[in-house]
């Protein structure tokens, strides 16, 4: 694969905050969490959302089986009362997995766990990415899994030029006090995918996006990357080193999870 201009070529002057952070001029583009989202979602065609550790990866793993997941924003009570208003299984915390409740955000247990038809994935990252999103822009969920399928995806549907430009979403993940923390396998997930974008022709990336893509290629072992990073280590100390050797399989996916009446559905 070619390695994309880590300068991309000067584009019209856009006036005005709101343009200015939407990286507006520019095929592609990218953004962290659900606040740069939010920013993105009425500027782009569609939105991208990576989240390797864990809400994207268990996605394309429940997606691959055949399942609808139905992404949810809040990790509380309300979330079971989604589930039966949608006659949804729902998905649990990684710790309380019982032979009731099989179902968690763990990628490892979800492919343990027996087939449901229809799954409630809780994810105050992921999820909230997806919601932020809003009804007038296609949302597709991305993994280091499944990148180069979504990429290949994106630019058959003609995404990723500057008539129908693509915003990926580094999820990142949470300091204690709520603000963002910028996650390495989130930058790398977001760089495998446009790498592939760029590869197939996408348009005129932004600045942030071109570094995004040159942090992935410039990368000789993402595994090993993401396994040793603080997020990776977080999750291995913890006791699910699983989930972090299904989340960093390159690759192995075709499948990709478009966001179809409120649920991510496989069209890969």
């Amino acid at each position: 694969m070619d390695q994309p201009s880590p300068v991309p070529p000067a584009v019209p002057s856009e006036t005005g905050p709101a343009r200015v952070f939407a990286q507006a001029g520019h095929g592609v583009r990218v953004e962290w969490g659900p606040v740069g989202a939010e920013r993105l979602a009425g500027e782009v065609a569609c939105l991208v959302v990576v989240d390797v550790l864990s809400f994207t990866t268990s996605v394309t793993v429940a997606v691959e089986a055949g399942t609808r997941v139905f992404p949810y924003r809040w990790r509380d009570e309300s979330a079971a009362v989604f589930a039966e208003q949608v006659g949804a299984a729902l998905a649990v915390g990684r710790r309380a997995v019982s032979e009731v409740s099989p179902w968690s955000l763990s990628p490892a247990a979800l492919r343990r766990a027996p087939f449901t038809p229809r799954l409630v994935l809780p994810s105050p990252n992921g999820s909230a990415i997806a919601a932020a999103a809003g009804d007038d822009v296609t949302v597709v969920a991305a993994s280091l899994r499944n990148a180069t399928a979504v990429g290949q995806w994106l630019s058959a549907h003609g995404y990723g030029t500057v008539e129908h430009p693509v915003g990926v979403i580094a999820a990142g993940e949470r300091w204690p006090d709520g603000s963002l923390r910028p996650a390495l396998e989130d930058l790398l997930g977001a760089g495998a995918v446009i790498a592939e974008l760029l590869a197939l022709g996408g348009e005129l990336p932004s600045p942030e996006a071109a570094m995004a893509a040159v942090a992935f290629t410039g990368t000789p072992d993402p595994a090993a990357a993401v396994t040793s990073s603080s997020s990776g280590r977080e999750l291995g100390e913890g006791g699910f080193a699983d989930d972090v050797a299904v989340a960093t399989e390159l690759n192995v996916s075709h499948v990709v999870p478009v966001l179809t009446d409120g649920a991510f559905v496989g069209v890969g």
